[in-house]
């Protein structure tokens, strides 16, 4: 018996993340990222990566529409090295973006194209043009001003209270490596698709009887 191709796992996985959406703005929390599409996924078979950004044109087109989204005031904002994708997912990104632009109840990243090491470099390449052209000077550079230049920079609050990783994998895979200094984090047996509620209430119960320490 063959196993399915890995797009329809994925295709399950896209329906989960409307699920996980509509839980945490019922709890209240204000900023979801979701990690998408890596860098690195791009050294997935062509034909992977073709079935993946056709999923995320058919999902960009929903969440545009969705009620949710403009029930709840929901930014949605995709971050990442965006240049990497086609040019029909790009369009549709900034169609997203701009329909939601005037929203700041709450916030919905989508980390697509997407590597913690690059979002970095990207943001030493900025700072470095803005040294050269003199609107920085290099003695003002200090952690505040370094986020400003993070693809997170359009957040009232950058870090992460809590990143959940699902799978039974205990990495980070490079996921918010600036932001996640001090975050707490919750890593669960369940695979992605079969992710729960009461799995989410868990995490959330979990991370609410640590004492966060901010490296203290």
């Amino acid at each position: 018996m063959h196993g399915l191709e890995p797009w329809v796992g994925h295709r399950f996985g896209a329906r989960k993340v409307e699920d996980l959406l509509r839980w945490c703005l019922e709890l209240g929390v204000r900023t979801v990222t979701l990690y998408a599409f890596s860098t690195e996924n791009f050294r997935r078979t062509p034909r992977e990566v073709m079935e993946l950004m056709e999923l995320f044109e058919e999902k960009l087109r929903e969440l545009k529409e969705n009620d949710v989204i403009h029930k709840y005031k929901v930014r949605v904002k995709a971050i990442g090295r965006l240049e990497l994708l086609p040019p029909h997912v790009r369009k549709l990104i900034k169609e997203v973006e701009a329909a939601t632009a005037h929203y700041n109840g709450h916030f919905l990243n989508i980390a697509i194209a997407y590597g913690g090491r690059a979002e970095i470099v990207d943001a030493v390449r900025k700072i470095a043009r803005d040294v050269k052209t003199g609107k920085l000077d290099p003695e003002e550079i200090d952690e505040k001003v370094f986020e400003r230049y993070l693809y997170t920079s359009h957040l009232p609050k950058q870090d992460p209270d809590l990143i959940i990783r699902t799978s039974g994998e205990e990495r980070l895979s490079g996921f918010l490596l600036w932001q996640s200094a001090y975050s707490e984090l919750c890593f669960i047996d369940v695979y992605w698709p079969e992710f729960r509620r009461i799995d989410l209430l868990r995490a959330i119960r979990t991370y609410q009887k640590r004492q966060r320490r901010f490296g203290r």
